[in-house]
């Protein structure tokens, strides 16, 4: 298994950092397989080429405008995503598309791609989500969880004590 759990946004704009909010929950809170990795990409773009390089399955965590009500969760799949960078929220989706058409032209694109994102309520400059949006992240995570487990790659539950510690050490920090 080779799987990038990827979250991106911009931690100034409110609820636009809901990617990363959510891929930090998750190195927080559970233990992977081997092979899967989470990532914070913050606003990075092309930066991001080698980690999503021949990816078997890439799962993008982000804010999305899909026009539903905010707070509400999403999943696409594969061809389904481009199509979403139509109507971007943020520079940092451009990137995205830029490193998912490298990937293409060079051969180097995930088997799979799936985006799990949450309709935002607000993207002015302020730090922290809105109330609808971090209750929603409950439900992102639990559908990230559903698929690993759908491939033979349960997450497990960190205890409060391998919980502690990963803080204490400091393995758990953004790589960008």
């Amino acid at each position: 298994m080779n799987t990038l759990i990827l979250g991106v946004g911009n931690l100034l704009l409110s609820d636009e950092a809901v990617g990363v909010r959510i891929v930090e929950a998750l190195g927080r809170e559970y233990r992977f397989a081997p092979g899967i990795e989470l990532l914070d990409g913050g606003t990075a773009g092309m930066e991001l080429l080698d980690a999503m390089a021949s990816r078997d399955h890439i799962i993008l965590a982000d804010a999305v405008r899909s026009g539903n009500p905010p707070g509400t969760v999403v999943t696409l799949q594969g061809d389904e995503i481009p199509t979403l960078f139509g109507r971007k929220i943020s520079p940092h989706q451009l990137g995205l598309a830029d490193v998912l058409s490298a990937l293409h032209m060079t051969g180097e694109s995930p088997t799979r791609l799936t985006l799990i994102g949450i309709e935002p309520e607000s993207l002015e400059p302020r730090i922290g989500l809105t109330p609808v949006v971090a209750a929603a992240m409950g439900e992102a995570t639990d559908r990230i969880l559903t698929l690993l487990a759908s491939v033979g790659a349960p997450a497990i539950p960190l205890s409060d004590a391998e919980r502690a510690k990963q803080e204490q050490e400091g393995l758990w920090r953004s790589p960008m």
